[in-house]
């Protein structure tokens, strides 16, 4: 058996995909990781890093290429961070998220009816709704905008995106040319001094509602009338731009102070039958086309009843809880971050909403209040957890409340399949579809329905 050997260069067969869309090769047996490879490959690789298990290594050429392969629409294209899938074609990109639910199910043999063939994107492109743009300094110290490398805080100038709402862009460029000129210094991470931190810009993908948001560690410069003259005369979609500060050397791109400078510091957008107020810390889906596609899966095959009482947890601005309340009789959400439930209060109002109510706290806190009520208690409950999925003690929360349906919205199949494998003496999966919402990442979104069993 040859042992492989940091630095060196391997003839490989790309015999299967990971979890992350690498490609796998085998040598004798033991496993390299190879990124941005395809299936069916054989390509020649330098060997990046060597462990007892497996071995992670770098295209350096290709000597049969997948058919799959496309060339890179993107100038920063694989160093930027944001995409992982550029050098395939969209379809196949799909088919590929779908072997990634299924591996990941079958890898804690979790029993599924069979899964749904995924839903894609009829345009796949200038889908995300938030922009979110690092400020700071080059190697030679110039100021840049652009996007984090990968694995890294180094800044990669880019203002042309794939993926980015194309005004969105526009909006960050001109803004950073327009401190650039007014003597405004981008945020220096080694020395934890300037003023421009981030560049963030959200818009309404239906209402074309637009909020400038800027995050700055320390303000020296007065960001006032001539910049917002300036940039709602350029953009008069700009409904709202809000100062927002951040002090502490952290990775967190907000802080906690936001102070508005033009508007009401919020935007609205219309999701499906009903519109969201969106304030500059709001969680709202970056793709509100597939976001709504995926909430009507979600309350379709729930078969949720006119006499149902729902549960929302993670329940954000909302979005999940509004969606349902007119096919049930209560919904009650439950969110950990005030300005997210001061949000979703907001927007019930606005929809005329009155059998929906939210709740700020944690869960473990806040459910034992509602169940002292029988007439309170849940029958259907929706989670869209974060990445991380659900923690034990919301499992054993719901297996305590029993409800006779589940709906699992989930961004992450590996923390899925974990969880549905710690439901499962108690709920079978009647329906599971993956859905793409970002799409040309790696990342998948899972709608799951349970029953009780």
């Amino acid at each position: 058996m040859e042992k492989i050997q940091k630095n060196q260069e391997y003839e490989l067969e790309i015999i299967d995909q990971g979890f992350e869309g690498e490609g796998i090769a085998k040598k004798d047996g033991y496993t390299i990781f190879i990124p941005q490879a395809i299936q069916g490959e054989i390509v020649k690789a330098t060997i990046l890093k060597v462990t007892p298990s497996y071995a992670i290594g770098k295209i350096k050429s290709i000597l049969k290429p997948s058919p799959y392969r496309m060339e890179p629409d993107c100038a920063v294209y694989p160093r930027c961070g944001g995409c992982h899938l550029r050098h395939m074609d969209y379809n196949s990109t799909l088919a590929l998220k779908e072997k990634i639910v299924w591996n990941c199910l079958q890898k804690t043999k979790v029993s599924i009816p069979a899964l749904e063939p995924i839903l894609g994107m009829g345009n796949p492109y200038y889908y995300r709704n938030k922009l979110q743009y690092p400020v700071g300094f080059d190697a030679h110290h110039n100021p840049v905008m652009g996007v984090y490398a990968k694995r890294s805080h180094v800044i990669i100038p880019h203002e042309t995106c794939q993926i980015q709402n194309k005004i969105n862009q526009l909006i960050a460029a001109d803004t950073f040319a327009y401190f650039r000129k007014a003597g405004i210094e981008p945020y220096d991470e080694k020395q934890g001094n300037g003023e421009l931190r981030h560049i963030v810009v959200r818009n309404g993908n239906v209402s074309q509602e637009v909020m400038l948001v800027l995050v700055l560690h320390q303000l020296k410069h007065d960001i006032g009338e001539e910049f917002i003259q300036y940039i709602t005369t350029k953009y008069p979609t700009i409904q709202t731009i809000v100062l927002n500060f951040n002090t502490k050397n952290t990775n967190v791109i907000y802080g906690e102070k936001n102070e508005v400078i033009y508007g009401d510091g919020y935007i609205r957008d219309i999701l499906g039958d009903y519109q969201f107020m969106i304030s500059p810390l709001s969680f709202y889906q970056v793709n509100s086309v597939q976001a709504e596609a995926m909430y009507q899966i979600a309350i379709e095959h729930a078969h949720v009843q006119p006499e149902d009482i729902v549960l929302d947890l993670y329940g954000g601005i909302g979005t999940i809880g509004i969606f349902v309340s007119r096919y049930v009789k209560q919904v009650y959400g439950i969110e950990i971050i005030p300005s997210a439930v001061r949000d979703a209060r907001q927007n019930a109002m606005w929809n005329q909403i009155h059998n929906i109510e939210f709740f700020c706290g944690d869960v473990a806190q806040i459910l034992p209040q509602l169940l002292a009520d029988e007439k309170k208690k849940p029958n259907v409950i929706f989670v869209d957890p974060p990445r991380k999925g659900l923690d034990e003690q919301t499992i054993q929360t719901i297996k305590q409340v029993n409800p006779g349906k589940l709906v699992y919205i989930s961004c992450n199949p590996a923390t899925l399949a974990r969880d549905l494998k710690a439901l499962e003496e108690c709920y079978e999966v009647k329906f599971i579809q993956p859905v793409d919402l970002f799409p040309f990442t790696k990342h998948v979104e899972v709608v799951t329905c349970l029953e009780r069993k």
